[in-house]
């Protein structure tokens, strides 16, 4: 890392939505937006910070979407775990692409395809300078991946959760919406869940209150957006006490 290249932080959670990984399409992955994440992700590893990822499943299946079609709500969770281990394994795929050694991590037991979730393995992982995506959420129906974020940001002890959205922050309302749309630099989690600012579930609020683990939000559209933040140049929202 070059001297220009300091962070405050040694260890952090990337967490993005399925939707991030579907490009202009309306469904599924599109590979080159796939490998422009992957690159976002390497340039702040080659910074010297561990990173742990969450990536969600929507752009394959969305448990709750399914369970409004009449699907059992259980069932239809089990499949959205399922749709972000695929996104988990595309990713993986990508970043190896670049040389990044990076391991799937699975909170359902599929041998074949990636490593069950054991702690201390998982932060062994990331002493070695490894990438973990942690995939399947929790392995619980019921809990979205943004409450696995913060859970599993919490057991290896992340400084912070990265929160990749398609805009640079926080708003008081929708930016696309409404022009007159507030940014704010810093927002406390009794904010977010008051003005029901949808940063997160409330869930995830909740777990990273009690943790005291700040939420980054900014923008993966934005090229370079990722290293950005990191290195105080790029434009975020930080949620904290």
């Amino acid at each position: 890392m070059s001297e220009t290249e300091k962070t405050a932080y040694n260890r952090v959670m990337l967490k993005i939505s399925g939707e991030a990984l579907m490009g202009d399409q309306g469904f599924g992955l599109h590979p080159p937006t796939v490998e422009r994440i992957a690159r976002e992700v390497q340039s702040v590893q080659e910074m010297g910070v561990e990173i742990c990822m969450v990536i969600g499943g929507g752009n394959i299946f969305r448990g709750l979407q399914g369970s409004a079609q009449g699907m059992e709500r259980t069932t239809a969770d089990y499949m959205g775990m399922l749709a972000t281990v695929m996104n988990a394994l595309a990713m993986q795929s990508a970043l190896e692409g670049l040389g990044i050694h990076t391991r799937v991590i699975s909170a359902i037991t599929m041998n074949e395809v990636a490593e069950p979730y054991i702690r201390r393995r998982a932060v062994r992982h990331l002493e070695k300078k490894r990438i973990c995506i942690f995939a399947a959420g929790t392995g619980n129906p019921y809990f979205t991946t943004d409450t696995a974020a913060t859970l599993r940001a919490s057991e290896m002890a992340c400084e912070a959760i990265f929160k990749g959205t398609k805009v640079d922050g926080v708003y008081d309302k929708d930016p696309a919406k409404h022009d007159d749309a507030k940014r704010y630099d810093k927002i406390t989690y009794d904010e977010v869940l008051a003005q029901h600012l949808g940063v997160m579930d409330a869930s995830a609020i909740a777990l990273a209150r009690e943790n005291s683990l700040p939420i980054v939000v900014f923008s993966l559209d934005a090229d370079g957006g990722f290293k950005g933040i990191l290195d105080g140049t790029g434009t975020s929202t930080v949620v904290s006490d």
